[in-house]
């Protein structure tokens, strides 16, 4: 069911973000990332001639690759950044190599805060990183197998998902009625 019809307004900003997950020939997984932020008025800029940024134009577009193995451990990382509105903006580019070696399957947040958090890398980059480790479960799909004979990660972790619930009784019956309590013993 869509959304009810709203109050009257004014568009003001317009954020895309997209996500795509790609099977390399080599075993390995591309997850890209893609934002772009614009405002639907003319607002001030430092970069674009006459001090003003017309509508539409982008404030943010950046881009990011984070290549991954099956096991969802950052084997390189890519970035550009093709509208920002800084001149120190790009220099956060480089601190993204920190997070090779890092897992999206385990602790990616908090991995994400230690390298890149504050002043270390850019807000929007961090913003894409986040959400890139779901594009990524949903892209490689031995992400979702759990560990040796336990429940794959994805179960306990929403309210489809819920060991008591229809979803798990019938996609994974073996795991019904488990609680995240008994899993971590």
């Amino acid at each position: 069911m869509p959304l009810s019809a709203p109050a009257p307004r004014t568009a003001r900003h317009v954020r895309r973000v997209t996500y795509q997950g790609f099977e390399r020939e080599d075993g390995l997984w591309d997850i890209e990332g893609e934002l772009h932020d614009s405002k639907t008025h003319a607002l001030p800029s430092l970069f674009v001639p006459g001090g003003m940024r017309p509508p539409g134009d982008p404030i943010h577009h950046m881009r990011l690759r984070v290549t991954v193995d099956r096991q969802l451990v950052v084997q390189a990382i890519e970035s550009s950044m093709e509208a920002h509105p800084l001149s120190g903006c790009k220099a956060a580019q480089q601190a993204l190599q920190t997070m090779v070696g890092c897992s999206m399957a385990r602790g990616w947040r908090q991995a994400i805060q230690t390298h890149l958090g504050g002043v270390a890398g850019c807000t929007h980059l961090r913003e894409l990183l986040f959400n890139l480790a779901t594009a990524a479960f949903q892209s490689v799909h031995e992400a979702f197998q759990g560990a040796g004979d336990g429940p794959p990660r994805h179960l306990g972790q929403c309210t489809g998902w819920d060991f008591a619930g229809e979803g798990v009784r019938m996609h994974y019956p073996q795991f019904h009625t488990l609680t995240s309590n008994a899993i971590e013993k």
